[in-house]
């Protein structure tokens, strides 16, 4: 496989940055059944206590701020390189939104379908399994000082209201 450059990913980022503001579409749902296997799915339901129905975020650390992870669908497909390979990230939800901290800063909620998610301050950041399955550049391009501001690997969330998400969904900030 062949990997990215800096300046290949650099050069991705003025398109990441047009991402939705207020309302973006879920892109890709994966389900983690267990450690390195995905599934994607074109629905899944949403528990309060259980995560994403399947996903087996309960039997890891199952702490309550790392329940569903979110990440941007323009940088997923800019590290992965091609659609089918997006969900090796290990994220659940991929959507067409901007995740950036200024945008949606911890405590601010999401509808997703017929769910409401919470975006928590737990940090998520590119680690080893990230740059084996997209490379080195990849990994620091996540987590680079404007990665970390813009989420380029995503957010962590609760979720607050259970509910079913479909891809092609609705992802929109609610207004408190």
């Amino acid at each position: 496989m062949k990997y990215g450059t800096a300046d290949f990913f650099e050069s991705g980022l003025e398109h990441i940055r047009r991402s939705p503001l207020e309302q973006g579409r879920v892109e890709l749902i994966v389900r983690r059944p267990a450690e390195n296997a995905r599934e994607t799915l074109q629905e899944a339901a949403l528990d309060c206590a259980g995560g994403l129905v399947g996903d087996n975020w309960a039997t890891g650390s199952a702490h309550r701020d790392t329940q569903l992870t979110l990440m941007n669908a323009r940088v997923a497909l800019l590290v992965a390189g091609q659609l089918d390979r997006r969900q090796l990230a290990g994220d659940q939800l991929y959507v067409d939104l901007d995740l950036s901290e200024e945008n949606i800063p911890p405590g601010t909620r999401l509808e997703i379908g017929s769910a409401v998610i919470e975006a928590t301050d737990a940090p998520h950041l590119g680690c080893h399994k990230f740059e084996e399955r997209f490379g080195p550049e990849a990994r620091r391009f996540v987590n680079s000082p404007v990665g970390r501001q813009l989420r380029l690997r995503g957010l962590n969330a609760r979720i607050i209201l259970p509910g079913t998400v479909r891809v092609g969904d609705l992802v929109r900030k609610v207004t408190l």
